[in-house]
């Protein structure tokens, strides 16, 4: 794996490597050991246009507890704010001979505009409505880390679909894993032609619970929707649409409950849903910081001298 743009190039069998390591990191990192050689002489820079936490602080953490040279720059502080164009930029940073450039940016496509500009390798932490591949990694080991095998499984994806990466990405790999996926929101915020995607649009929240292994919450784009008024307010999103107390009691007894971030508690989902036995939310954190160590000593070739720290 050279380079992480889209589910689309990944492989059922790299997906199960790379969670299979992340799941033998995740178990040393919670016996104690936060440090491993595996990358010492890599340098690693986080380019980040777009603001975020979780996945930022979890790729710098992955990059550190690894031993490569971690930098983060993010646009504020680059010379984009002066003119600077993207290419210029990640060319600029190129020539200080980074092994990987892991970018977040507002644009879709904006990895594969600058691949062949750069000798480094691109991992792609969000690029406009387009993907967010590792959080389909992380959000697909938490799956099987609750539900074993996604073959035959129905996961319901719910809330704004045509604005969301997460949404995207995790079509299409639960997809070929075998999953079933299903989608429900406000009839402004589906794909126009769902069918082409392969999943069903679910039209109620009967339907919702009476399928869902697993519902995967996502938060309103807001900072996509260009003021467009998509529904009346977040008061009746959050009545049609929202997870309660009163809904959670309607999911299937085995059924998980998964969120990419940031919540918005009380419109997509309430607090008493969050604490709930149900939901795996902050598991889905713990996990990221795994597979994006997983994903950086993959793609530098370092898989087995990781494994023997691992195993050691």
């Amino acid at each position: 794996m050279e380079h992480l743009i889209s589910c689309e190039n990944v492989t059922k069998e790299e997906t199960e490597e790379i969670i299979n390591l992340a799941f033998k990191i995740r178990e040393t990192i919670r016996e104690g050991k936060k440090k491993f050689k595996a990358l010492r002489g890599k340098c690693i820079i986080n380019l980040f246009f777009e603001a975020s936490t979780r996945t930022r602080t979890s790729f710098e953490k992955a990059g550190k507890f690894l031993s490569a040279d971690v930098i983060n720059i993010s646009a504020s502080a680059s010379s984009v704010k002066k003119g600077e164009t993207l290419i210029d930029t990640v060319k600029n940073l190129d020539m200080m001979h980074p092994d990987i450039i892991v970018l977040r940016h507002a644009c879709e496509g904006a990895c594969n505009t600058i691949i062949p500009h750069i000798d480094a390798s691109i991992v792609n932490a969000g690029d406009g409505c387009h993907e967010h591949p590792s959080q389909a990694l992380l959000d697909t080991m938490t799956i099987v880390e609750n539900r074993e095998n996604l073959e035959g499984l129905n996961v319901v994806i719910a809330g704004d679909i045509v604005h969301s990466r997460v949404a995207r990405s995790n079509i299409i790999l639960l997809k070929k894993l075998g999953a079933n996926i299903f989608i429900f929101g406000p009839s402004t915020m589906m794909p126009r032609y769902p069918e082409a995607l392969g999943v069903k649009v679910l039209s109620s929240f009967e339907e919702v619970a009476k399928i869902a292994d697993v519902l995967i919450l996502l938060r309103i784009q807001l900072e996509r929707l260009n003021a467009k008024k998509v529904f009346p307010s977040l008061r009746e999103y959050a009545t049609f649409f929202g997870l309660n107390k009163n809904r959670l009691k309607m999911l299937k007894k085995d059924a998980i409950i998964m969120h990419p971030g940031p919540v918005n508690r009380g419109i997509e989902i309430n607090n008493d849903v969050i604490t709930s036995p149900k939901s795996v939310i902050f598991n889905q954190v713990e996990n990221g910081l795994a597979v994006r160590m997983a994903i950086l000593t993959t793609i530098c070739g370092k898989k087995n001298k990781l494994l023997e720290e691992l195993n050691a």
